[in-house]
């Protein structure tokens, strides 16, 4: 005979109702926040919203802004967002052949990769060279749209800076630029003169030579007198690989050579256009990169024989400022993700946001995010002006950002992750996604190293360039004496030679700091300067984000970055 344990039958009628009674709480969910969905991205970003205000003509201001918050809303929306999941869980897919055994070299995306392009080009991503102050209202919107999803800024990327590099041949800009400023996406592969829409595609580095372009090893042998040419050989990275067209450097018989290379050709047949695999990427996953060959393909010099690399530099130069500002919206997303996390949880007491330490930690973080955004709002801006002055800063600011504010973009996404806890680093949270975004604008258009020797060059070949960057951190002289005394020091710095080069790093990050500090001495909330300058100029901060001195109104700064209208 069986025995059960006594204490098996200790509990009374009441107890077991009471135990459960209790089993029913736990599915009771409390001191979560909301899902952040249902607001205005841009409308509640205030530094972004301060910027656009204060490089737009006045009478541009009213269009912009409701332009901007209807993308704003969009980008906010639970709807988009869900796109961005699937498209991000759903990336593309290589074909080569078709059920034939014909070679097509197409990729397959998730419906919802077509979409969010789709509204990203009807936004006017691809269009700033065609609007009245172009460069800043793409500028935030390129912010606003990065906070969505960062895969399908990419083609948007490439087609928008194709534009400088197409314009050294007056033909084939005229050809091409109405397609791509178009605000109307078409996916059809098929000849682009019959295209309401085009996109560009990129590809300049190879298996042996990377960064180091000069090596390249793609031969191009003319076919006629008129710029016509045949391409062999291979593209290590090919972005956006679904394009209607690619610049690529290839060497021709006059040395390296800009070439543009259709998808389809005029009579309606496929170029030789060999997609041989896609990338396996960290992040960036709804987006396809690849590794192209060329086996006799068609393309049509752009420029002059030899001159491949000044015919294409503006159009990397526009593609750093885009890992600038992307990087700008990642770090905003993540910041606002923080704060709205912190604003809504409770422990010990109190809301997390307002909690000493924690307060410090957004701040902190904040302070990063403002400052980005505040850089690459002037560097869009300066791309609208034009002028000589404007130019001569692009020169040095362009790559000093691209390098210091990419490499700030990664350890800022993953204190924000942290602030929310072990949620953080789970996959619906969504800010998992945004942390194995947050490196990839350091490592493309060329990485650290790359930036800091190209200020270095700029430095060295172009005094304008200095003098254009010193006349523009000097109109904050006096604001701060801790900005005044890293501009001294910066002064002496560039006066010492010895050693320029292993030094180039710390010269650039000076650079950026410098000039950040600058921008926000001048435009931002003094309790933004402040602090700013405290931690990042002065001597009153730590190596880990969360060190801010205790004496600043760090409230404000974090009610300033609170995602809210």
């Amino acid at each position: 005979m069986t025995h059960r344990p006594a204490h098996r039958s200790v509990l009374t009628g009441a107890a077991t109702g009471y135990f459960r009674g209790m089993a029913g709480t736990t599915h009771t969910v409390t001191n979560q926040p909301p899902p952040l969905t249902g607001y205005d991205v841009y409308g509640a970003d205030r530094a972004l919203t301060a910027a656009v205000a204060r490089h737009l003509a006045p009478d541009l201001l009213d269009e912009v802004r409701a332009e901007l918050s209807a993308l704003g809303r969009s980008a906010g929306s639970a709807q988009l967002q869900e796109w961005a999941a699937q498209a991000d869980e759903n990336p593309p897919r290589l074909r080569t052949h078709d059920r034939y055994g014909h070679r097509v070299d197409e990729v397959d995306f998730h419906p919802a990769w077509h979409r969010l392009l789709g509204k990203g080009v009807a936004a006017g991503l691809t269009a700033a060279w065609t609007r009245p102050g172009g460069h800043v209202r793409r500028a935030a919107a390129f912010v606003v749209w990065t906070q969505v999803d960062a895969g399908n800024l990419c083609p948007l990327s490439m087609t928008h800076a194709a534009v400088p590099a197409l314009r050294t041949d007056p033909a084939l800009a005229a050809e091409w630029e109405p397609r791509l400023t178009s605000m109307i996406y078409d996916r059809e592969l098929r000849p682009a003169r019959l295209k309401a829409g085009s996109l560009f595609g990129m590809g300049m580095t190879e298996k042996q030579g990377g960064s180091d372009v000069r090596a390249n090893t793609t031969a191009a042998r003319p076919l006629t007198g008129d710029g016509e040419y045949e391409l062999t050989g291979h593209k290590w990275f090919c972005s956006a690989p679904m394009s209607d067209g690619f610049l690529v450097l290839a060497q021709a018989p006059g040395g390296l050579t800009c070439f543009l290379v259709p998808r389809v050709l005029e009579d309606g047949s496929r170029n030789v256009f060999l997609i041989q695999r896609l990338k396996d990427k960290l992040g960036n996953r709804s987006n396809a990169s690849s590794e192209v060959e060329f086996d006799g393909t068609w393309a049509r010099r752009v420029g002059e024989e030899g001159r491949g690399v000044r015919t294409i530099i503006d159009m990397v130069a526009a593609t750093r400022l885009d890992c600038v500002l992307g990087s700008a919206g990642l770090m905003r997303q993540a910041v606002a993700q923080a704060v709205h996390h912190c604003a809504h949880r409770e422990a010990f007491g109190a809301k997390l946001a307002d909690q000493p330490l924690m307060r410090n930690v957004l701040a902190d973080l904040a302070l990063e995010s403002e400052a980005a955004t505040t850089l690459a709002l002037r560097l869009a801006a300066a791309c609208d002006e034009g002028g000589e002055q404007e130019r001569a800063l692009l020169r040095i600011a362009v790559p000093a950002a691209k390098y210091w504010v990419t490499k700030r973009c990664a350890p800022v996404v993953v204190e924000a992750a942290e602030c929310l806890g072990g949620n953080g680093y789970v996959e619906e949270s969504g800010m998992p996604r945004l942390v194995r975004e947050s490196p990839l604008n350091s490592v493309w258009e060329g990485a650290g190293n790359v930036q800091a020797l190209d200020v270095l060059r700029a430095l060295q070949r172009e005094p304008h360039a200095l003098n254009a960057y010193l006349q523009e951190v000097g109109k904050a002289r006096g604001a701060d004496h801790r900005l005044d005394g890293a501009i001294k020091d910066l002064l002496t710095e560039l006066a010492d030679l010895d050693g320029i080069e292993t030094r180039a790093r710390r010269l650039t990050e000076r650079l950026a700091l410098v000039l950040q500090g600058s921008l926000l001495a001048r435009f931002a909330p003094p309790e933004v300067a402040d602090a700013f300058c405290a931690s990042r100029l002065g001597s009153d901060g730590g190596a880990a984000f969360g060190t801010l001195p205790h004496t600043l109104n760090l409230a404000s700064v974090v009610d300033r970055a609170r995602p809210t209208n």
